[in-house]
């Protein structure tokens, strides 16, 4: 080859990889996530009915909507798991994750039809010693609450660890605990050993810690799909529960707030910024609009029932749309 033709290729090669460039630069950075989902009994059919999530399994009592958990990931639009998109794009999550070794948070939307085991989650210590994994703190948005609808929600008033024991084996420990009416917009913020139970007629927006680890207390007497009792764990719930009324929390402004998750609701139409320090996970929990990406100028249409994830340093964004309301969830 000789000097003249090498220029020549050199300069094609160079305007190919600045076009690549550019259209890297303008890719949409905002993902859409798919959700894994399960079918526990108590489930009824309002996340396929109402809030548009696919899937085969009947009932469809739970979608993970923002997950990096083994037991239920999300997913790609190209297939892969949002675990293995994090594992190649560093700094995605942003620098208040840096201090943790895994991503923290995990989102669902739960469907209560029939009431849920009265259980409770233990601490990070506790979980990471038995469980070798971690701990459970969480909050829930409510999305809709059937007339007369309510929850377990601590205790009414202190009590031994004698009497919680007495009463799991008598089966009065329901006359012991705080139920509380429901309503849509109501939010509980849940810290690990808290008691607690989502009962029938409520769909919830979950913001947890990433971990599946449950100790169920009391489950009615009511069999799993194998026919037999579902397990309970009366020896690890009698060693984390708090044994006291739930205590107020001030989250100065936010829905709820601790090491984790920061979550606030966010109605109609709004404009945000997503910046170095944190991720941007957003839920939409009604109507329908757009998304668009200041930086790139790309748009993503979005709707009641998705799961959008904003890297960190996607910068700002601007929701527009009809009867919009999302929560939004940054570290």
């Amino acid at each position: 080859m000789d000097g003249a033709a090498f220029c020549t290729l050199f300069r094609k090669n160079r305007l190919l990889c600045s076009i690549s460039g550019i259209f890297e630069v303008y890719k949409m950075k905002t993902i859409q996530l798919t959700p894994s989902c399960k079918d526990y009994l108590w489930g009824g059919e309002k996340l396929r009915t109402e809030y548009g999530i696919q899937s085969e399994l009947h009932p469809l009592s739970e979608a993970w909507m923002l997950s990096c958990h083994p037991d239920g990931p999300s997913y790609l639009p190209d297939g892969s798991t949002f675990q293995q998109y994090i594992n190649t794009h560093p700094g995605c999550l942003g620098t208040h994750c840096e201090k943790f070794s895994e991503f923290p948070v995990l989102a669902k939307l739960i469907d209560a039809k029939k009431d849920l085991s009265i259980q409770v989650h233990p601490s990070n210590e506790y979980a990471l010693e038995h469980e070798h994994q971690y701990g459970k703190t969480e909050m829930w948005y409510v999305l809709e609450a059937e007339p007369g609808a309510s929850l377990y929600y601590g205790f009414t008033h202190e009590i031994s660890k004698e009497e919680f024991e007495r009463r799991i084996q008598d089966n009065t420990l329901t006359d012991a605990l705080n139920a509380v009416p429901v309503h849509k917009g109501d939010c509980f913020f849940i810290p690990s050993g808290t008691l607690h139970a989502i009962r029938k007629g409520i769909v919830v927006a979950e913001i947890q810690q990433n971990s599946n680890v449950t100790y169920r207390i009391y489950d009615y007497g009511r069999l799993g799909a194998d026919g037999k009792p579902r397990q309970l764990h009366i020896p690890q719930a009698l060693d984390v529960t708090l044994r006291e009324p739930p205590k107020a929390q001030d989250f100065h402004g936010h829905l709820a707030q601790c090491d984790y998750f920061t979550v606030d609701a966010v109605e109609g139409d709004f404009e945000d910024v997503c910046d170095e320090t944190s991720f941007t996970s957003l839920l939409v929990l009604e109507g329908r609009g757009t998304l668009t990406e200041t930086a790139t100028g790309e748009s993503l249409p979005i709707r009641k029932g998705q799961s959008l994830f904003l890297p960190a340093g996607t910068g700002a964004y601007a929701v527009t749309g009809t009867d919009l309301k999302c929560l939004r969830t940054r570290v």
